[in-house]
């Protein structure tokens, strides 16, 4: 994979999830375009379907920073839309830092999430989301 490459990064990621998710004992299916509003479905023997948008995220001072926003370049310039929470149940974030994969239902945080792999320094530990804590995908996330 070329070292700064965003489009060999979101192929990574998409992997590494699918890979997760199937030792959760998920079936993952991808999508024919890449203009999709997600990423893969993720399948569970119950019966459950998810749309899973998938993120490649390194960590900063110990955190995980998510931003629910769609960027992209072309002639124009940069671009930036937030993401239709409406067309995905989950979001999937790898990252390469912590080689894990972390999961959670966009639709209970409003425009981001930070997870944090390493405790605050003040021992908070209200509305902190540690990182840990989201390593599998809880039906009830879908």
């Amino acid at each position: 994979m070329r070292e700064h490459h965003t489009k060999g990064k979101g192929d990574y990621a998409v992997l590494k999830v699918k890979l997760d998710l199937y030792e959760q004992g998920y079936n993952c299916y991808t999508c024919d375009t890449e203009h999709s509003e997600f990423d893969l479905i993720a399948y569970s023997s119950g019966g459950n379907f998810y749309r899973v948008q998938v993120k490649y995220r390194t960590a900063k001072s110990g955190k995980i920073a998510v931003v629910f926003k769609s960027t992209w370049s072309d002639k124009n310039g940069v671009h930036r839309l937030p993401v239709d929470k409406t067309e995905i149940d989950l979001y999937a974030v790898y990252c390469p830092d912590t080689d894990s994969c972390y999961y959670f239902n966009p639709n209970d945080y409003k425009t981001g999430i930070t997870l944090r792999i390493d405790p605050p320094k003040n021992n908070q530990k209200a509305g902190v989301n540690m990182a840990e804590n989201y390593t599998r995908l809880r039906s009830s996330d879908g």
